[in-house]
């Protein structure tokens, strides 16, 4: 471990890591990332892997749609095939309500210059006949969104950051953050002290925690959420399948399996991982209904990650205005490893240039909550 860095990142999931190497490429090497367990043992780890550029945000729009130029590359640039396939996201709208909501989402992304289109439950069941479209009136389709492995990519960017040179330390937690005089000075770890003027914030699910080692009140809180998994079948369905309504997503992986998950009714707060029996029963009866040949899937495990919610359920990535260079991406409210590219991209040019170059982020500073809350609505 070094004892000296010019930045030092506090998480190594999915936004940590991807900070560090868009720092290493910009040519800021003397990098310190601390993460408390192993790569991909946080919220990356345990996500759905959804791409999705369809938001009711333009911000999120944006960040997306950047995120997806960069996951095209993502092999030739970092150097893992990380099983990115753009298979498309269809969002199922069941009331006339929620059709017009997604008739105006449609409309700005448009503007944003995203290639999605509202779609009939006719072109529904003539591109996935074996869907059960009862009450579906129509809904949205984008066929650049798409799914990735999130375990590997977070991998790969650790195991590429660290061949740039970047120091990577797994299992160490960071204790303390050392300040002076409104000024950085250093962090005390589990492993020890490493000096340091620049500290960024990337510790997902506790990063209200980390925002209070220097006194700054991040207005995020973790929240569980549930996912199954299946046995593995032939491929049948390309794209990520959303009800809103029905409180619902579903992929299938690469090798066959579903990956399904909700969002929980009361859902715990904090980073309890525990998981219930409860998600099981509400889960399978309307995936079943909605997908009548999984009747006979077995389910082969379940588990729970933490959303790191924010009051909009937007991303916050901001610099302290009371301690100088104490820089945060937090808050991300369950759509982290999607972003990961473009924010890591961004807060990389915060860090080096003073703000962020290729995309102007400044509209996710953390005084907006002090404005009217403009809320993303397009959350699972």
């Amino acid at each position: 471990m070094i004892t000296n860095a010019s930045v030092v990142i506090i998480g190594g999931g999915i936004i940590g890591t991807s900070i560090a190497f868009n720092l290493a490429k910009l040519g800021v090497k003397d990098v310190a990332v601390f993460e408390k367990s192993y790569i991909s043992s946080g919220s990356t780890g345990r996500c759905g892997g959804g791409i999705r550029q369809q938001w009711t945000s333009p911000m999120n729009v944006r960040l997306a749609m950047r995120s997806v130029e960069l996951f095209k590359r993502f092999k030739e640039d970092v150097g893992m095939d990380i099983e990115y396939y753009q298979g498309g996201y269809l969002l199922l709208a069941y009331s006339e309500e929620e059709m017009a909501d997604f008739e105006k989402n449609v409309e700005m992304q448009k503007k944003e210059g995203l290639d999605v289109e509202l779609i009939t439950p006719r072109q529904i069941h003539l591109k996935f006949p074996f869907m059960n479209l009862e009450g579906v009136i129509g809904g949205t389709w984008c066929p650049s969104d798409g799914h990735a492995n999130p375990q590997i990519a977070n991998i790969a960017y650790a195991m590429a950051i660290k061949k740039m040179g970047i120091d990577l330390n797994t299992h160490t937690k960071v204790e303390g953050i050392d300040v002076q005089n409104g000024n950085i000075v250093g962090v005390q770890t589990t492993k020890g002290y490493v000096k340091t003027g620049v500290v960024i914030n990337a510790a997902g699910g506790f990063s209200h925690e980390v925002g209070k080692m220097v006194g700054i009140d991040i207005p995020t809180h973790s929240e569980r959420h549930q996912i199954l998994v299946t046995e593995g079948i032939n491929h049948v369905l390309d794209p990520m399948v959303i009800s809103f309504k029905k409180n619902y997503y579903v992929r299938q992986t690469m090798h066959g399996s579903f990956v399904m998950g909700q969002s929980d009714k009361n859902p715990a707060l904090g980073n309890d991982l525990g998981h219930t029996v409860e998600f099981l029963e509400e889960m399978a009866p309307k995936m079943v209904h909605d997908f009548p040949f999984m009747n006979h899937l077995h389910i082969v495990r379940q588990w729970s990650g933490a959303y790191n919610v924010s009051p909009d359920a937007q991303p916050i990535i901001d610099e302290a205005n009371d301690v100088s260079r104490f820089i945060f991406a937090v808050g991300f409210s369950g759509h982290g490893f999607m972003l990961a590219p473009a924010v890591g991209e961004a807060v990389a040019e915060m860090v080096v240039y003073g703000t962020s170059k290729t995309m102007d982020v400044s509209n996710l500073k953390m005084n907006r909550f002090k404005r009217q809350i403009n809320k993303e609505k397009n959350v699972v």
